[in-house]
């Protein structure tokens, strides 16, 4: 009897093992041969966050094994968070599924912003093409010109949503004195942009100054826009007469927090994918990435397309999202009680 149970023990063990699901024994180029990758955008067309995420799209698949097609799909909404949302939530967790959102993500979470249903520690974070200082502009017509102006003169400044593109106004307002009024729900830069044009707002909340470059040549060659204010943690050598966030801050708790408000500039225009995708397949994706920050050819049309390039790898991304979520209690609570105000200002 003994030998007979153990006979059947080893006889079902064996077919447990038969009967592991394929994939668990594919490799990465069997897996995605034939596939199609899908690239979630947050952010409408011609913004940066789209202009970036499309050029990385048309690479990184044939430096993937089995060469991939990847297919880039705008999911707007909520400052990218719909985007997010599904990424991390909704979205094969198999590395079909890539997205892109807007950096301050890992700090809404930090800060405790209502709406944030992921962890940004959980996504795979692959990579970012372009570390580089968020700006603050107004047009050109506007009679704010300067951080000073900003403290006499009330105008309108256009938002996505609950991002840097609120939460620097907003930290401006508190700590420096300025009166700027946040307009939120504009679905992408580019829809502020027209705003801007057609007067209805009269600055921008946040955009980077490589994006601006690529996606608006001619206003900055034509000096359409006032440069403000810059946020990052050391300056941009080509805007060196352009005050830094940080040197605004009026005492030591205020720079604390201003310094955490001036790291996402370092997660950029990030490429991530789902929670739960097998180690060997988020190795390739930031492998290929990396072989396409070196590629010639997506080099020659970063440069073709005015997009500046600086990038950072996906480990590396990771931890620097891990310290932006860590951040010590006493900088995120400062910048949170700020950044609450956004939220009952638009009550």
């Amino acid at each position: 009897m003994a030998r007979r149970v153990a006979a059947t023990v080893a006889a079902l063990s064996a077919l447990v093992v038969l009967a592991q699901p394929a994939a668990a024994q594919q490799s990465v180029e069997d897996f995605y041969k034939g596939k199609t990758i899908d690239l979630y955008i947050g952010f409408t067309v011609g913004g940066g966050y789209d202009l970036y995420a499309r050029l990385v799209g048309r690479y990184i698949g044939e430096h993937l094994p089995g060469k991939p097609k990847v297919v880039p799909k705008n999911m707007t909404g909520a400052g990218s968070r719909i985007a997010a949302n599904y990424v991390y939530g909704v979205a094969p967790k198999d590395g079909t599924a890539l997205g892109t959102a807007d950096q301050s993500i890992p700090l809404e979470q930090a800060t405790g912003e209502s709406g944030i249903t992921f962890d940004s520690s959980k996504f795979n974070w692959i990579g970012n093409p372009i570390v580089d200082n968020n700006v603050v502009v107004t047009w050109h017509a506007s009679p704010v010109k300067t951080i000073e102006d900003a403290k006499r003169t009330e105008i309108a400044i256009g938002a996505t949503g609950f991002n840097t593109s609120s939460q620097y106004p907003q930290v401006l307002n508190t700590m420096v004195g300025t009166k700027f009024k946040i307009i939120l729900g504009y679905p992408g830069g580019n829809e502020i942009n027209l705003a801007m044009e057609n007067g209805e707002v009269a600055g921008r909340g946040s955009n980077s100054w490589a994006s601006w470059k690529a996606s608006r040549p001619d206003w900055v060659r034509d000096r359409k826009m006032n440069i403000l204010v810059q946020i990052g943690l050391a300056k941009n050598p080509e805007l060196a007469d352009v005050p830094l966030l940080i040197d605004l801050a009026q005492n030591e708790e205020d720079r604390a927090a201003m310094r955490l408000v001036s790291a996402p500039p370092v997660v950029g225009r990030p490429i991530f994918t789902s929670p739960g995708v097998p180690a060997e397949r988020v190795a390739a994706l930031r492998k290929a990435f990396d072989e396409t920050m070196k590629d010639p050819a997506f080099i020659a049309e970063a440069k073709k397309l005015n997009l500046d390039l600086n990038p950072i790898g996906g480990e590396e991304l990771q931890k620097v999202v891990a310290d932006i979520i860590n951040t010590p209690p006493a900088a995120t609570k400062r910048l949170a009680s700020v950044l609450a105000l956004i939220q009952r200002e638009q009550k």
